[in-house]
């Protein structure tokens, strides 16, 4: 199965800096987007960490006999360590943390290295997006205080996206408390897309309105390109970064 990819980030319309980071690996074996918070300075070194850190895990451990669920969790472990000890060194970062959410397509001990099992894993915010067919599914589940609170119906789902809290995390990376990484297997098929964001796009568009785009724009750069300027056309009231994975379709 052939991969097309492309990344791409901005700093919307009313924030000073960008505090996203993302990476797509040349050979196309895994993809990361981090979304910072705690500051001007504080939001962009902890998303490059995490981004850095995690880039250079998979990397060194990409051919042990380590599994790929084990190799996320490891990496992001990692990252976070790595950011606990930069606000150690740096107290004016103490608030700092980041999203993350990074998938990797990698041969299983069971397969042939032309067959990829693509695994993605989340803390926070930031989603995975599968499209296939006309049917858009949102993969990852937010670890946000509202989220939360709509599955124990203390509000209704139609709540979460005006709700004055949606924006509160309960899971994150720069916490020593960090006890939840969402690791899961992926099922692709030739013609999906996977879409990885930071909340800057899904906090501009609707679930539907990014099913247009992917739907409607063929090559993966000018369908980044599309849903960026489609999110500032709305406000682009956060930093939106988007990186977009397409099985066995043309790219120009």
């Amino acid at each position: 199965m052939k991969l097309y990819f492309n990344g791409a980030t901005d700093k919307g319309l009313v924030r000073s800096s960008n505090q996203d980071s993302f990476f797509t690996d040349p050979e196309g074996r895994f993809f990361i987007v981090a979304d910072g918070m705690g500051g001007h300075a504080g939001g962009k070194e902890a998303s490059a960490i995490a981004t850095d850190v995690i880039q250079a895990y998979l990397l060194e451990h990409w051919d042990s006999a380590e599994s790929s669920p084990a190799l996320l969790k490891q990496a992001i472990l990692n990252a976070n360590e790595s950011i606990l000890q930069d606000q150690q060194k740096h107290p004016e970062r103490a608030d700092m943390g980041t999203t993350v959410v990074v998938v990797l397509f990698r041969p299983t001990s069971d397969t042939s290295e032309t067959e990829l099992q693509p695994w993605c894993a989340h803390v926070g915010d930031s989603r995975l997006y599968k499209l296939r067919g006309s049917k858009l599914q949102q993969v990852t589940e937010d670890h946000t205080w509202v989220n939360r609170a709509a599955k124990m119906g203390t509000i209704t789902p139609d709540q979460i996206r005006i709700h004055p809290w949606r924006h509160v995390l309960s899971q994150c990376l720069g916490r020593q408390d960090l006890d939840q990484i969402d690791i899961q297997s992926l099922s692709m098929v030739p013609g999906d897309r996977l879409l990885l964001c930071s909340d800057g796009l899904t906090e501009e568009l609707a679930d539907d309105q990014i099913a247009h785009y992917l739907k409607q724009i063929r090559a993966c750069t000018k369908a980044t390109e599309a849903l960026i300027n489609a999110a500032k056309d709305r406000g682009g009231r956060d930093n939106i970064t988007v990186v977009l994975v397409v099985a066995d379709l043309h790219n120009d």
